[in-house]
């Protein structure tokens, strides 16, 4: 089958939203960008920004005008757009192509085949990786995504012109697009990034209910600084990825919790051996990291 790419329904003007809008825009993969959601404040400023030409606030009326449509929700609220959504679509031929941005699959794809019965073929679900301290319409910007990358988890039920159309799309937005299972997803996903919000909230939260709070905070140098940094973002957010990616989450909880209980033993027994080991084996991984990262984000060459 094949997908148009005209006109785009941006559901949740946000950040996300609005630079992807932006990016395709620029571009010149689509035509026209229309804003769906029930923050009419939000869609007007994104109509008097030219993040989008215009908005509703009624779905149906979204869907029927959509070549695409995606969902830059946050995760939980993503599940509740996606059972409105799909039964619009049941028995229907066609239709548009509809992907999102939420940061855990395993959840949607669950409550996808509970309304639809299977994986509908049109639904491709993504994820880029890519953000901004900022929030909102205003901060949006068309560069966002540019040498980010983005993972799709397509399905064996998706179309494959409905993947290819996704993956068109991000790329015409900057990024570099990755393929993954939705286990390896959320898997990678709890370790890398949900796990660290984890233990930043919670490092926060101790110290700050420790009796001498007020002392370690007026203190603490730049390594807290920047470690503790993501303990600012949204706990809304942060609260509904932890409930959504709850099993890969766990395990990313109890393989930290195993190797901070090792590290407390050898600290009480003041094994020397065994900290340096694992000091200098951390220490060999992130120089390994930071080498493959500053690999990836050099400028390409004409």
């Amino acid at each position: 089958m094949t997908y148009a790419s005209d006109n785009v329904v941006i559901v949740g003007l946000g950040l996300i939203g609005g630079s992807l809008a932006r990016a395709l825009r620029s571009s010149g993969f689509s035509q026209r960008f229309i804003g769906y959601g029930h923050r009419e404040v939000s869609l007007q400023r994104g109509v008097e920004l030219g993040v989008i030409d215009e908005f509703t606030l009624d779905l149906d009326e979204a869907i029927e005008r959509a070549d695409i449509i995606v969902i830059c929700t946050p995760t939980l609220t993503t599940v509740q757009i996606l059972e409105k959504i799909l039964p619009r679509l049941s028995g229907r031929s066609g239709g548009p192509v509809i992907t999102d941005v939420a940061s855990v699959k395993g959840n949607l794809r669950t409550a996808a085949i509970a309304v639809a019965g299977v994986m509908p073929p049109q639904l491709v679900l993504g994820h880029p990786i890519a953000g901004s301290q900022y929030s909102g319409v205003n901060a949006s910007r068309a560069d966002l995504f540019v040498d980010h990358r983005v993972i799709l988890t397509p399905d064996a039920a998706n179309d494959p012109a409905a993947v290819e159309l996704v993956r068109a799309m991000w790329c015409s937005a900057g990024a570099e697009v990755v393929d993954m299972t939705v286990e390896q997803h959320d898997a990678v996903l709890a370790s890398t990034s949900h796990l660290p919000h984890v233990l930043a909230y919670t490092l926060v939260d101790a110290l700050a209910s420790a009796d001498n709070s007020e002392d370690v905070f007026r203190c603490a140098a730049g390594g807290f600084r920047d470690f503790t940094r993501i303990a600012s973002s949204d706990p809304t957010m942060w609260r509904d990825i932890a409930i959504a990616n709850k099993p890969a989450l766990l395990n990313s909880i109890d393989l930290f919790s195993d190797h901070l209980a090792r590290l407390r033993k050898a600290v009480q027994d003041e094994n020397a051996h065994e900290l340096f080991n694992t000091f200098d084996r951390a220490k060999q991984a992130r120089d390994e990291f930071a080498t493959l990262l500053a690999q990836r984000i050099q400028p390409k060459l004409p």
